[in-house]
């Protein structure tokens, strides 16, 4: 498996809305949205021999987020959330233009969460040819062309591309992401490695709903029958983790199972259901395997794409 930095045209030619950057009176965060000025304040904690925690979002920060940042001050003497929503993930320049900014309520999450500086950079900034795009690509094409890669092409590379400059911002640090994007942890932690960047990857638990729904941005854009509907995903893999917990050999029958039960609903349309190996995502072939499991999940319920995903063996 290889990562690539390869040259291309621009990815995306669009920009998303600006917005005004203001912190609330008394609020302890810090708003910086230059790079030079985010590298220059955490060269400044790590001289005074301080360490540095990162939370990369897109912002409309839910509890996910903020159980990120929560971890990250427990672990970290500082902790710095960045927030930009990255035109170059996007393929589709609606979902881009519908992706929620909720810029006061996000600093309140980053100030209850216990953070101390937010970034947040403008387009330009991050990609400063004029276009909303980039020349430079990072891609991981084993990692980042199934699964959610198949479905949003150039998604990956995106992603992949802006964490390499986030991070490299940063310097040294312990970076936080959920496991609930787990093909995203997944490819961040290989970029990582690939690149020699100066961070260790923690990957956190998901953080769920009461009924078992998986915190995400896009649940805000689910009716309340939809987000009913939406809550097969978790069944699903539950029933899947249960299997897997009992013995069953075959990922084809774990895999019939979650498809199964995703069926049962039908305003749910469901794009995959994987058993796959956790490191590298590809699919397993026999869940009595050594190396650690991931059932994968993802679907459309509505206007919206879901994902989510299960440790088997930690589930029971």
């Amino acid at each position: 498996m290889s990562t690539a930095v390869v040259v291309s045209s621009p990815t995306v030619e669009v920009s998303p809305p600006s917005i005004a950057l203001a912190s609330p009176p008394g609020s302890a965060v810090s708003v910086i949205e230059t790079l030079a000025g985010y590298s220059q304040a955490l060269d400044a904690v790590r001289r005074s021999g301080r360490t540095v925690g990162v939370v990369p979002t897109m912002g409309a920060l839910h509890d996910g987020h903020r159980s990120l940042i929560q971890r990250a001050a427990e672990e970290c003497d500082v902790v710095a959330v960045s927030i930009f929503v990255n035109p170059t993930q996007f393929g589709d320049a609606a979902d881009l233009a519908k992706y929620p900014r909720t810029w006061t309520s996000d600093l309140d999450a980053v100030a209850s969460g216990g953070g101390h500086l937010v970034f947040a950079p403008t387009v330009g900034e991050m990609y400063p040819d004029g276009t909303g795009g980039v020349m430079t690509t990072v891609s991981v094409p084993a990692l980042g062309g199934r699964w959610e890669g198949a479905s949003r092409l150039g998604h990956f590379d995106g992603v992949a591309t802006v964490v390499s400059k986030l991070l490299a911002a940063a310097g040294r640090c312990r970076a936080y992401f959920g496991e609930k994007d787990f093909q995203q942890l997944a490819l961040v932690r290989r970029v990582v490695r690939d690149l020699s960047l100066p961070a260790e990857v923690v990957g956190c638990d998901t953080v769920r709903d009461a009924d078992g729904l998986a915190l995400s941005s896009r649940n805000a854009r689910l009716s309340a029958e939809q987000r009913r509907a939406a809550l097969v995903l978790s069944r699903a893999l539950r029933q899947g983790g249960a299997l897997v917990a009992c013995g069953v050999e075959s990922p084809t029958e774990v895999e019939a199972t979650m498809e199964r039960v995703v069926a049962s609903e039908p305003a749910v349309g469901l794009d995959y259901a994987a058993v796959v190996h956790a490191d590298d995502l590809e699919p397993a072939r026999s869940c009595r395997s050594a190396r650690p499991l991931r059932l994968l999940i993802a679907a459309t319920v509505g206007p919206v794409r879901l994902i989510d995903n299960l440790d088997p063996h930690r589930a029971h």
